[in-house]
């Protein structure tokens, strides 16, 4: 009978135990037990998912297999699920040559035919004792006995569902040991190697002892019996144990043998590597997990019940489940707190590990506030806060109304540009308090290192994360209002890397939604952030910068503007501030006005601001002198303990006495509390005695020149500051003569392009002059100097052209301008007058100069229109082309004849 194997093959001479399913098929091995004739062939299935008992088809296995002898068989399962395991011991190889079914006729059907001239084995030894259960055994079993007749075989079988196989015995090709020195050689290797594998697995190390007890002679005399040994034990594909098993040569065979030993030799230093790696670290872990106990136990016994680190622990995790981290900031979250938990809490790395879950954990991940979009409660906010600024507060609302019909003011970033004092800041602050966010600002001026925005790396000792993770910090909310002020002071060319550039990825609506902070080192929403930056000019804000940014620009103050600012927000305050709140002392409005022209012409009104502090401050100086101290008493400044401890702290330092462990935190001094001003104290400020409080006037004209004389010209400039008259002067150098040469000097700090308007004014003068007063030779023999005054100030700009040529051409005419006349505007040669900027700045500085005419270009009339009327007010504009207009404008009453006899 041939009986089916699964994944190996067996190997003659090792016992291996297989498992029967099909009830006929094991009931067949009993009877033939029973009746003394336990032999089967065992053939290995080609297709390793095999799984019957039944040979069909003789290609369904290899047709080399082992003659078995079944030394015992006992099932194992019950009768609804028959199994019988037959411990087997192979004697020898056999081949299969036919296969057949029970129920074909004939006298051979029911037995294993045998091939008789095949050599049997011929010592007699024991019979095979039951080996129970067993995987693979190598001890040597009897000599089998000669099957019984083929009838009492077909009997047995008669009738079951079994396979029933022919075979012939086969036998090796001679060989001999001592002569063949290749099969010395791979017996040495093979033994070897066996060495080598028996050092690195236990098992194998098991089989190794089991077979050389039970081997009587040398492994070296037995090459056949090594051979098989190796492949039996070896853990390889079937394939490979099969080309071994039918191997009959035995130099082959041992060869064959020796590749499967060193594939499992190789497999078992792998296996030892992974485990000696895994081991150290489970033993590392282990060993830290006990040390750790272990001093719990210690600080136990000694009353330090609490655990620092565990409490530690305890909070990061419970502030992470109050907030909405991303997955990708939980990740991190989750992965520092595994490193925390197996760090010491006195080594650095632990102190940097845990400033940075405290970030993290104290960033406001999905918290927001709720915004207000309300147009009415905006308008009295802003209101409330400024005086005047009609247009900045009609775009801030607009602003506000596009937010509300969105539903969010998301992707927007502000520039307030002004100069200095006209609240660009406080605006920002009014914003926040309108919309009802949080608010935040910091400073930019002066910026030269990256990481004050970007952060610095966590590897640097002292790092931080950069400002804008700060304000985050510190509102707790992912929808602040942030206020970087001064943008365009900015630091750059530093060796700390480009701030300005920094910005750019906060600032731009379309990257700052994944921030990347160089600390944290994860991504953060600042889509959410309303960015208001402030400017004082935005010719400094780097181009790309300034392309992500909408621009509102902020104006000066007109007197009557700053006379309602000092009235309404500067005086109330800066009184309260000096402790006078309650006294009768008053700032008139005829001082506030002396102030603003005679003290503070700036177009902001921070410098007015600090004037009328100090007219406060002297008042309050005078009030406390004229009263007397013996009116206004001083409290004692120590309470009755602060005394003691006084008297306590003058004894001599011999008469110390030991200080108490716990001492209780008492206040030794009293609180101090203001001071009423008895009402008989009256003071008023007003015009005539203001030098007493702000030292004599600092302007004591409101412009240069009351009355201009021949060669002064009033233009207008703009600056930082705002708006202001820039006079031009010219000048004649020598005495006329008809030997004198022309020419001109220029002075004043003039720089590259308002160089070149001089030369553009002085030729377009020369050409005005020869066409209009051909007999008057000035320009031809006159050796002129122009200056600007204030010489330590730079100038530059296009805009002085038309105030340049009336200049020159008022000296050359002898003719002075008007006096109320102002005047700008860029010239050309051939007399356009082009477009210029900051007209209203410029109109402000007029009106402060007492200008009643404003000359602009007419490209600018739009500009002009859109100018409030309490800035225009007593202005009037003039609008002009060419040269020729100011001309008429400048020169109303000039008589032609005199001009050309000049």
């Amino acid at each position: 009978m041939a009986v089916p194997l699964l994944k190996r093959p067996l190997f003659p001479g090792f016992y291996k135990a297989i498992t029967i399913r099909d009830r006929e098929v094991g009931q067949a091995i009993a009877d033939m037990v029973k009746r003394g004739q336990p032999y089967i062939g065992a053939f290995l299935f080609k297709d390793d998912t095999a799984d019957k008992d039944v040979i069909h088809d003789p290609s369904e296995v290899y047709d080399v297999g082992t003659f078995c002898q079944v030394t015992s068989a006992f099932p194992v399962g019950g009768d609804d699920n028959f199994a019988m395991t037959c411990v087997l011991y192979p004697h020898r190889r056999i081949r299969m040559t036919g296969l057949k079914s029970p129920q074909q006729e004939g006298p051979s059907v029911a037995e294993v035919t045998l091939d008789e001239s095949a050599d049997t084995p011929e010592s007699e030894v024991a019979a095979p004792s039951n080996k129970g259960d067993v995987v693979a055994s190598f001890e040597e079993a009897g000599e089998e006995t000669k099957p019984a007749q083929g009838a009492m075989v077909a009997t047995i079988l008669k009738g079951r569902n079994v396979s029933i196989a022919d075979v012939e015995n086969m036998v090796e090709e001679p060989f001999d040991v001592k002569q063949n020195k290749t099969i010395q050689v791979l017996v040495n290797e093979i033994v070897n190697t066996f060495k080598g594998v028996a050092l690195l697995n236990p098992l194998f190390r098991d089989h190794v002892s089991t077979f050389s007890v039970h081997t009587t002679m040398n492994v070296g005399e037995d090459p056949v019996k090594l051979a098989d040994f190796a492949a039996a034990v070896a853990q390889a594909e079937s394939h490979e144990l099969q080309d071994a098993l039918e191997e009959m040569d035995i130099e082959k065979r041992l060869s064959k043998a020796l590749e499967l030993l060193k594939k499992e030799l190789i497999s078992a230093e792998l296996q030892k590597k992974v485990a000696d790696d895994v081991n150290a670290r489970v033993t590392k872990k282990h060993r830290e997990y006990m040390l750790m106990e272990q001093m719990k136990g210690i600080k136990r016994e000694l009353g330090i019940e609490s655990d620092g680190k565990d409490k530690l622990i305890e909070k990061f995790n419970e502030k992470a489940n109050k907030l909405a981290m991303p997955e990708a900031v939980r990740k991190v979250f989750e992965e520092e707190m595994s490193k925390l938990q197996g760090l010491e809490p006195n080594g650095s790395e632990f102190n940097v590990t845990r400033n940075y879950l405290d970030w993290l954990t104290q960033l406001p991940w999905g918290l927001r506030s709720a915004e207000n979009f309300g147009i009415k409660h905006a308008r009295e906010v802003l209101d409330e806060d400024h005086h005047g600024l009609k247009d900045v507060k009609d775009r801030i609302l607009e602003f506000i109304a596009v937010g509300k019909l969105r539903g969010t003011v998301e992707g927007k970033i502000l520039c307030l540009v002004g100069p200095p004092g006209v609240g660009k800041t406080s605006i920002g602050k009014s914003i926040a308090r309108a919309l009802n966010r949080q608010y935040y600002r910091f400073s930019v001026g002066g910026m030269y290192d990256v990481a004050e925005i970007k952060g610095h790396r966590r590897t640097y000792v002292g790092a931080l994360p950069g400002r804008i993770i700060q304000a985050l910090k510190k509102c707790q909310t992912e929808n602040p209002l942030v206020l970087i002020d001064e943008v365009d002071k900015i630091g750059r060319n530093s060796n700390h890397g480009d701030p300005a550039s920094a910005l750019l990825e906060l600032l731009d609506p379309e990257q700052n939604n994944s921030f990347l902070d160089h600390y944290l080192d994860v991504p953060v929403d600042l889509s959410k952030v309303l960015f208001v930056c402030t400017a004082n000019m935005d010719e400094t804000i780097p181009q790309p910068l300034l392309d992500r940014m909408e621009v509102i620009r902020l104006s000066g103050y007109v007197s009557d503007e700053k006379i309602a600012i000092a009235e309404k927000y500067l005086s109330p305050a800066a009184k309260d501030m000096s402790g006078l709140k309650e006294a009768d002392v008053v700032l008139q409005n005829d001082a506030i006005v002396e102030l603003i022209n005679k003290y503070c012409r700036e177009s902001g009104v921070r410098n007015l601001k600090k004037h009328i502090e100090k007219v406060y401050r002297k008042a309050a100086l005078k009030i406390v002198t004229d009263v007397g101290e013996d009116a206004l008493p001083e409290a004692a400044a120590l309470t009755e303990e602060g005394k003691a401890a006084q008297k306590e702290s003058e004894k001599d330092k011999s008469d110390t006495k030991e200080t108490p462990q716990n001492i209780e935190q008492q206040t030794t001094e009293k609180p101090r509390v203001a001071l009423k001003i008895p009402d008989s104290v009256h003071v008023s400020i007003t015009k005539d005695n203001l030098k007493d409080y702000v030292g004599p006037a600092i302007f004591t004209s409101d412009r240069l020149y009351d009355f201009t004389p021949p060669g002064v010209a009033m233009g207008l400039a703009w600056t930082s500051m705002g708006g202001s008259a820039l006079y031009i002067e010219s000048i004649l150098q020598n005495v006329l003569s008809a030997s004198s040469s022309p020419g001109l000097e220029r002075s004043g700090s003039l720089r590259d392009v308002m160089k070149e308007s001089t030369g553009v004014a002085y030729s377009f003068a020369k050409s005005i002059l020869a066409r209009e007063y051909p007999k008057n030779r000035f320009f031809e023999h006159a050796r002129i100097h122009l200056h600007c005054p204030e010489g330590g100030t730079p100038k530059d700009g296009p805009s002085a052209g038309i105030t340049m040529a009336t200049s020159l051409l008022s000296l050359a005419l002898d003719t002075k301008i008007r006096d109320d006349v102002a005047m700008t505007g860029e010239l050309t040669l051939t007399g356009k007058v082009l477009r210029i900027g900051g007209l209203r700045e410029k109109t402000v500085a007029a009106r402060r100069a007492g200008a009643k005419t404003v000359i602009f270009p007419h490209d600018n009339m739009s500009d002009w229109l859109e100018l409030p009327e309490n800035i225009k007010e007593g202005i009037e504009g003039q609008p002009v082309s060419w040269y020729k207009e100011v001309f008429d404008i400048v020169f109303p009453n000039l008589d032609k004849d005199t001009a050309n006899k000049i």
